[in-house]
């Protein structure tokens, strides 16, 4: 039986967002500051990464189960209907060099739900896909499109440089950020200069920080773990002095004889005054609260491998613009970042010997060999061990 809806989430009406004059121009810049790094990176490696959360830690095959019976409020776009659809994942770290892991920075969940129905986003007609892009933590970084290239052009100045100082700096910015939250606070500035606790990928919670429609509603979203096995390891502590790919390792070991279930949720928007669709601050859980809508579930299975990251890494974009109408970005952090995702995956795209592509469609399941052929699943098991305890 359907439940009723216990809050009145507000209608979707496209003069939610406001377009400012300057945010052309400063789209145009973040894109060049954001190929810089790429063009850094690339210049010493000869490979070209992402301008950001260029490291993966995981890249997995999933499926999203739709919920049944969901109030109608919250049946909209692709969860319309309970469904099931396969899914990529891709676990990452946000800079866009490849760095020690003792540089402790904010983590990101990018999903890829394959065979979606609905009108298209301008740019992504050629895709039949639905990209979500989400980190860990409920606040974007920065106030405003000016701040946020600000805090990148400073990023851009240390890639591929003194990693030894970051690993120092990254220390102590994890020491503040510790006072922060042993008062109940959280920096997400302190986090994303090396702050961020060095704790189990797998136990974090993943938001969009900033809004998407919601067919005829306004969200947020987020990922959170739902079965005991993630559970437990939220706020588990890894050893990340010695072992430079620690967090990948541990993704490795739980996932070669482990099954993941998270919940992905929703959060309506109830007041545009209370609840700003350009506002970076999180949104009152009491006024409403996130909903599940949907299981992720991912099955045993190689959580990473070279030919894993040539097929995601290099061959995937994860682009929140990537999908249909009914998921608009909405917001000026969405409108910016839009060229630079576009701008990122063409030079991958033109100078790795795999491109860009959007993987074909079709509903299958990670035990099945059509997925088998995008995603490889050979085992191995890792000796070492990085988890020390929860926190």
């Amino acid at each position: 039986m359907t439940e009723r809806l216990a809050i009145t989430p507000l209608r979707y009406r496209p003069d939610v967002e406001q377009i400012e004059p300057d945010e052309p121009q400063i789209a145009r810049d973040l894109a060049e500051t954001m190929l810089s790094i790429a063009q850094k990176t690339y210049a010493d490696s000869g490979h070209a990464m992402r301008c950001v959360h260029a490291k993966s830690h995981g890249l997995l095959a999933a499926r999203l189960e739709v919920l049944a019976d969901l109030p109608p409020e919250l049946t909209q776009g692709i969860f319309s209907k309970s469904q099931s659809y396969a899914c990529v994942i891709r676990l990452s770290t946000t800079p866009g060099d490849l760095l020690h892991d003792s540089v402790s920075t904010p983590r990101g969940m990018a999903l890829k739900v394959l065979d979606v129905e609905g009108a298209r986003l301008p740019g992504s007609e050629g895709s039949s896909n639905q990209d979500f892009v989400l980190a860990n933590g409920k606040e974007f970084d920065s106030p405003s499109g000016e701040a946020f290239l600000k805090n990148l052009r400073m990023l851009a100045l240390t890639t591929d440089r003194i990693e030894g100082l970051k690993e120092l700096i990254s220390k102590v910015f994890r020491g503040m950020e510790s006072v922060v939250e042993a008062v109940g606070g959280q920096s997400a500035m302190l986090k994303s200069l090396g702050g961020n606790p060095p704790t189990h990928i797998l136990g974090e919670s993943f938001f969009s920080q900033v809004p998407i429609r919601y067919g005829d509603y306004v969200a947020k979203v987020g990922v959170v773990p739902a079965s005991d096995n993630l559970r437990a390891l939220a706020n588990a502590r890894l050893d990340i002095g010695k072992d430079s790919n620690a967090i990948r390792h541990e993704v490795e070991h739980f996932f070669a004889e482990e099954t993941a279930i998270w919940h992905l949720q929703i959060q309506l928007c109830t007041d545009l005054d209370a609840m700003p669709v350009d506002g970076i601050s999180p949104w009152d859980e009491k006024t409403s609260p996130f909903i599940t809508i949907a299981r992720i579930i991912v099955d045993p299975q190689q959580a990473w491998n070279e030919e894993r990251s040539n097929t995601v890494d290099d061959g995937m974009r994860f682009d929140p613009w990537n999908g249909v109408e009914a998921h608009q970005p909405l917001g000026s952090i969405m409108r910016l970042r839009k060229l630079a995702y576009e701008k990122s995956a063409a030079f991958r795209s033109q100078r790795n010997a795999t491109p860009v592509t959007e993987p074909l469609s079709s509903p299958f399941t990670p035990r099945e060999p059509e997925l088998e052929a995008i995603l490889p699943t050979e085992k191995r098991v890792p000796a070492n061990r990085n988890v020390l305890s929860p926190d």
